[in-house]
C-alpha cells in the first residue's frame, strides 16, 4: 500500500507534468530519465494542456471492491493535444455518452480511499466538454 507522502510526491499526478527531450523533442508522461528516440538525458519540464479527446475506452461493470459503488464507469485512454495519451476514468457522464474522437478536460479529482484510516488519493480524471 503507497504511503500518502508517496501519492503527493509524485508532480505528475496533480499537475501533469511531462518531460521534454531536449535534444529531439519528445515528450514522456510520466517522465523519463532517458528518451527511448535519440537516448537524449536532458530533458526540460512542461504542463500537458488538459485538452484532449478520447481515442479508446472501455465500460467497467465488475470493479475491484474500493470502486464498486461506481460502477457502472468508464475509463478511457486520452490522447491530449501535445499528442500524448493516458488512461484516465472519464467522470460526470453516463456510459452511453461516452464516444470515440468526443473532447474531454482533464480534471483534478478524488481517486479513492485507501486503507482503513481512508486516506484520500487524488489524481486527474477526464470529463466530456
Amino acid at each position: 500500500m503507497p504511503s500518502p507522502r508517496y501519492w503527493r510526491e509524485i508532480p505528475q499526478r496533480y499537475r501533469l507534468e511531462a518531460n521534454k527531450c531536449k535534444k529531439c523533442g519528445k515528450i514522456f508522461f510520466p517522465p523519463r530519465l532517458i528518451c527511448c528516440e535519440c537516448r537524449g538525458q536532458a530533458f526540460e519540464k512542461i504542463r500537458l494542456s488538459d485538452e484532449g479527446k478520447i481515442i479508446t475506452f472501455t465500460v467497467i461493470r465488475v470493479a475491484p471492491q474500493q470502486f464498486a459503488t461506481q460502477t457502472p464507469y468508464v475509463v478511457a485512454i486520452v490522447e491530449t493535444k501535445d499528442e500524448v495519451r493516458l488512461t484516465t476514468q472519464v467522470a460526470d457522464c453516463k456510459p452511453e455518452d461516452v464516444e470515440i474522437g468526443k473532447k474531454v478536460r482533464l480534471v483534478f479529482r478524488k481517486i479513492q480511499e485507501e486503507g482503513k484510516t481512508g486516506i484520500l488519493c487524488y489524481g486527474y480524471k477526464a470529463v466530456l466538454v
